[in-house]
């Protein structure tokens, strides 16, 4: 086999650009100056200039062009096969909808335009967001949160504020064990005392457990539906009528809207405050950490405390509302993630209300075929019927052959497939967290379904191999504790491990 770089570059070893330095190369000749030159010691105070010139690499255009090529060749993507990374919804994204991102229009408009000069922009906020009231059943919005968990964070916020309006401030969030590992620390953030009550034997929430913690101390509980196992709890709206009756309020997390869009209202099961992971449900591709969007839904009781300025329609013309005297205040730069919001919008109006239900109905049916498949071989800690997503453990694997959920997560990238979610929920000792999504034809699901009961194959066969795996990457295994504790950040960082 050729191991050209061209048409095998991942098996190739990469060096880093620094690596790949030649002093005197460039990429791009700049014109001459034609000003006076400045002296920037003189220009500036000292401490603001440096003693040495930064290390930068000297390297050709061609040369970075092709590093970086080579390197995307590393990288598993949702173009290539599925991306069953349960709990974050990666799912192929529309082309379309990255065609509109991209209109001069919105790409290039800046986000401090002028009101009369951003009409479109905002007409779109303005539409986005009551796109995502109807889908919620909630009364008012905000775009601005830059993700999920930043969403919680203005939640949960916005409840402090409300509580403490009304005379009567909490010490106390409750938070089922089954709820998003970023509940406890959004509640701690904003100074509440965090109780975790576990779950009943059938993964759902333990109402009476609740029910002997919550008092009248509690601000709010923070519940995740869907669950984190996938299960849908059916007993939320006598959590949220417990919950209302003690004067707190109820934040669901909607990390996993996709399994319930058409299906139910957020409304109706009592809930005054949600977040929408719009990259999730909403069509961005946010894999490597971004870009995001946690638009925030809530209850009339909680709209004054929104954060400024509000996206509002006013005789047929759009305007930003800062009079808002019960606002949290901004909570990020500018309106929002823009990029992200043009995609929802378009997202939105390709798909409209059958469409949304259509795409809840597949998230759910693609999650119980890979259940139906994989019950068999894999455990299934909880029996309960699951939604968009399935948590299996590595129980078997590991009592017969000492094969843990890490080795078949890993041993799954030689079969053409990203990793499931290991190791989460907590709840579960081994999880293997499976989402096919939505997006996944038949075909796909099905050839994920037959790699993981080859892996199990191969575990009774010959567990070595699933132990050391992956075999086709250029780097195997990473030793994460050293990368944790000894970080290589710099070019020097480099040079001293050498």
């Amino acid at each position: 086999m050729s191991r050209s770089p061209g048409r095998q570059g991942r098996l190739l070893a990469e060096p880093l650009l620094c690596e790949q330095s030649v002093p005197g190369r460039r990429g791009l000749d700049l014109p001459a100056l034609d000003v006076d030159p400045v002296d920037v010691g003189k220009a500036w105070p000292a401490v603001c200039v440096r003693a040495q010139p930064p290390v930068l690499p000297e390297v050709s255009e061609v040369e970075v062009a092709r590093h970086y090529t080579r390197l995307s060749t590393w990288n598993h993507s949702i173009d290539l096969a599925a991306y069953p990374l349960g709990s974050c919804t990666m799912k192929y994204n529309p082309r379309l909808n990255e065609w509109a991102a991209r209109l001069d229009g919105f790409a290039g408009l800046h986000p401090y335009a002028p009101e009369a000069l951003a009409q479109g922009a905002l007409g779109l906020m303005h539409a986005l967001g009551q796109g995502l009231l109807a889908v919620t059943g909630l009364d008012s919005v905000t775009l601005q949160p830059a993700a999920g968990a930043h969403g919680e964070l203005t939640g949960i916020m916005m409840v402090r504020k409300a509580l403490a309006e009304r005379g009567s401030p909490r010490s106390l969030v409750v938070v089922p064990d089954s709820a998003h590992g970023t509940n406890p620390a959004t509640a701690a953030l904003n100074g509440f005392r965090v109780v975790t009550v576990a779950s009943c034997p059938d993964g759902t929430a333990d109402v009476e457990a609740l029910r002997k913690v919550i008092d009248d101390s509690v601000a709010a509980v923070m519940i995740t539906n869907p669950n984190t196992l996938g299960v849908f709890e059916p007993r939320i709206k006598e959590v949220a009528d417990l919950v209302h009756g003690k004067g707190g309020f109820v934040y669901m997390d909607g990390a996993n809207l996709n399994a319930l869009m058409g299906k139910t209202l957020p409304a109706a099961m009592g809930v005054d405050v949600m977040h929408i992971n719009l990259h999730k449900t909403m069509s961005t591709p946010h894999g490597g950490g971004g870009p995001g969007g946690g638009a925030l839904c809530v209850a009339e009781a909680l709209a004054p405390y929104l954060p400024r300025p509000l996206v509002v329609e006013r005789n047929g013309r759009y305007a930003l509302d800062y009079d808002r005297p019960l606002s949290i205040g901004r909570v990020r730069s500018f309106y929002g993630n823009f990029g992200v919001l043009v995609r929802a919008y378009a997202y939105l109006r390709e798909m409209g209300a059958p469409g949304l239900t259509r795409a809840a109905e597949l998230a759910v049916l693609n999650a119980n075929y890979v259940r139906a498949r994989l019950k068999e071989r894999y455990e299934l800690p909880y029996a309960t019927p699951t939604l968009h997503e399935v948590v299996f453990s590595d129980k078997r694997q590991k009592d017969s052959k000492g094969v843990t959920n890490i080795d078949v997560a890993k041993r799954l990238i030689d079969h053409g497939f990203h990793p499931p979610t290991v190791s989460f929920p907590l709840i579960v000792h081994g999880a293997l967290m499976i989402e096919p999504c939505e997006t996944e034809p038949p075909a796909s699901v099905e050839a994920l379904c037959d790699a993981f009961l080859q892996i199990a194959d191969e575990v009774e066969r010959d567990p070595d191999k699933v132990k050391s795996a992956p075999h086709t990457t250029m780097i195997g295994r990473l030793d994460d504790v050293r990368a944790a504790r000894q970080p290589v950040l710099t070019y020097r960082d480099l040079a001293a491990t050498k």
